[in-house]
């Protein structure tokens, strides 16, 4: 239930379980050399990839066919470079014009990002590798994004923020979900159960993992209890195996998110 770095997730030689390497791919693949040391910004040397134009530039074209296709280059290109998950697409709206990442977001109207994320989603998981939708939910800037609080009544956020997600969700079944940092009305959505239990998994169907971006904020055992399965990268195992003899976590809640996990590890091994 937690990574072995920013990039990969653990593996159990003794139980035969592989482990997986994730990568950043809003704009094309970005692995990550291990030799020259691995970072979350992307800082140290990467392998060579396509470099495809950002989805604000796909979204302009109304084209979802286009932007399936690029999926499935990027897709090709991960499967040859055995990367098990891409980071992407992003499905957050454009709000605001100083939100810094607009780039890797498809639109400021939900359904056209929604009908752009899933074409893009189709394409990745073509070729046998996980897609990713992020960053759930109403993630629309970066200033604070680890500690802002995005209030929004319950029409607005069914109406825009989550339409997005929730058309990529429904129409193109991604194998994983990565939820925000930011708070919503109050709750880190690492730990929202409105967002991960209510919405995402009973409303929508969803039946993937679902893994936080990295080093969320909040305690491992609540966002395990309300549907969050992966930590990444880890590194609080301790704290969660106090947790459990505390009996603030169950070992049937783990056991739940140990076997979406697992399903994820052996069906792109």
């Amino acid at each position: 239930c937690e990574g072995a770095s920013f990039w990969e997730s653990r593996t159990f030689e003794k139980y035969g379980i592989p482990g997986l390497f994730v990568c950043d791919g809003p704009s094309g693949l970005r692995k990550q050399d291990l030799s020259g040391g691995l970072d979350m910004l992307g800082i140290n040397k990467s392998y060579p990839a396509t470099c495809f134009p950002a989805a604000v530039t796909t979204a302009g074209s109304w084209d979802p066919e286009l932007t399936e296709a690029v999926g499935n280059a990027i897709g090709q290109e991960a499967l040859d470079q055995k990367v098990g998950v891409v980071l992407g697409p992003g499905c957050n709206l454009k709000r605001n014009p100083l939100c810094g990442r607009n780039f890797e977001y498809f639109s400021e109207d939900p359904y056209l990002a929604g009908k752009m994320a899933a074409a893009c989603i189709r394409g990745i998981q073509s070729q046998g590798v996980s897609a990713c939708a992020k960053h759930f939910a109403v993630n629309s800037q970066e200033l604070k994004r680890m500690s802002v609080d995005s209030v929004v009544d319950q029409r607005t956020l069914r109406e825009i923020y989550l339409t997005g997600f929730e058309i990529a969700v429904k129409d193109a079944k991604p194998a994983t979900v990565m939820c925000s940092y930011n708070k919503l009305n109050g709750t880190h959505a690492s730990d929202h159960k409105q967002l991960l239990t209510d919405i995402l998994r009973t409303e929508w169907g969803f039946g993937g993992m679902v893994s936080t971006d990295c080093h969320t904020y909040s305690e491992q055992y609540k966002e395990l209890n309300v549907g969050n399965d992966l930590r990444m990268p880890g590194g609080f195992l301790d704290r969660l195996m106090e947790a459990l003899e505390k009996s603030l976590i169950t070992r049937q809640q783990l056991e739940i998110s140990e076997k979406r996990i697992l399903g994820l590890h052996l069906k792109l091994d």
